[in-house]
């Protein structure tokens, strides 16, 4: 399917789609790199260093252009890698508000680089808030010692009803929709070179449902990334809190025709060796299935680009 593995480091396999293969001559890539996959709270210690610890961010490379989703604690060492490689545009679209989504945008390097232009987007309080309001507030005392105004990044915001199809670059589409959490969440759909990559990010399913604006997101998509906090069996103890479950991603991955899916948010308690056994299992019912994993690198070959 045109996808390409890269492992966090040299000396470590990569658990992630099967049937990848290198591709030559491509016109462009379409990468994802999960720099923060796990949900609540940050966590470390010897039980979660193969999967990491850093709550979620992801970042999606289409070519050149940059674009993060979520600037959870994992947004630190994205932030200290573009500093490195002096990236100077950044898209930041927001699912939601909640800590862990948010929490390490004030260490977020670019944000201080004269050099650099940040934009940030929300849609989940479209009419209650806006989303420069939103980091106002979030930045401000006694929640954080300063403002934004600390910020010398060109800093611009973006708002958004979920529903919208925004064009955040030339050639990139990104489509939006609707999840059930509370306070509201959006997921979002990137569509480059062909290429189309859904972050689906906190939701609840209805059990026996297939939610229709998930589905929507994600058809056909060539990798589906879904919050899999729980499990089938926990979800009537945590019935309200807002998320999913694998067994439920691997059900609309196939309703959806999506090629692959990684699992993400993943539980502060659920360790390496339980993360490994739902790989296992998901493996069983959905060959393109894993849980994501902070460091993890996936590439796309664009097709059309």
């Amino acid at each position: 399917m045109n996808m390409i593995g890269r492992p966090p480091h040299s000396n470590q396999k990569t658990a992630g789609p099967r049937q990848l293969r290198q591709s030559n001559g491509a016109k462009g890539v379409l990468s994802v790199k999960f720099w923060g996959t796990r949900g609540s709270i940050p966590v470390s210690g010897e039980e979660f260093s193969r999967y990491g610890g850093n709550t979620v961010c992801i970042e999606m490379r289409c070519g050149d252009e940059v674009l993060l989703f979520d600037a959870g604690s994992g947004i630190t060492p994205a932030g200290f890698a573009m500093k490195a490689e002096g990236t100077k545009k950044v898209d930041l679209f927001f699912s939601h508000c909640h800590y862990d989504h948010i929490i390490g945008l004030p260490y977020f390097k670019p944000l201080y680089n004269p050099d650099c232009d940040v934009k940030i987007w929300s849609g989940h309080l479209a009419g209650q808030m806006s989303t420069c309001q939103m980091v106002q507030e979030f930045m401000s005392p006694p929640w954080f010692p300063v403002g934004p105004k600390v910020c010398r990044a060109h800093l611009n915001y973006g708002d958004f009803h979920a529903g919208d199809v925004l064009a955040p670059r030339e050639d990139i589409t990104v489509q939006t929709g609707k999840l059930n959490h509370p306070g509201g969440a959006i997921g979002y759909r990137v569509e480059w070179g062909g290429r189309a990559v859904a972050m689906i990010t906190d939701t609840e399913h209805e059990p026996g449902v297939l939610d229709a604006e998930v589905l929507k997101l994600i058809r056909d998509a060539d990798l589906f990334i879904y919050d899999a906090c729980y499990v089938d069996a926990e979800m009537e103890t945590f019935k309200g809190y807002g998320h999913s479950t694998w067994q439920q991603a691997v059900r609309l991955a196939r309703a959806a025709n999506a090629k692959a899916v990684a699992f993400m948010h993943h539980a502060p308690w659920r360790t390496d060796a339980e993360l490994q056994e739902i790989d296992r299992q998901a493996a069983a019912e959905f060959p393109n299935a894993f849980s994501a994993r902070d460091g993890q690198v996936l590439e796309l070959v664009a097709i059309d680009a």
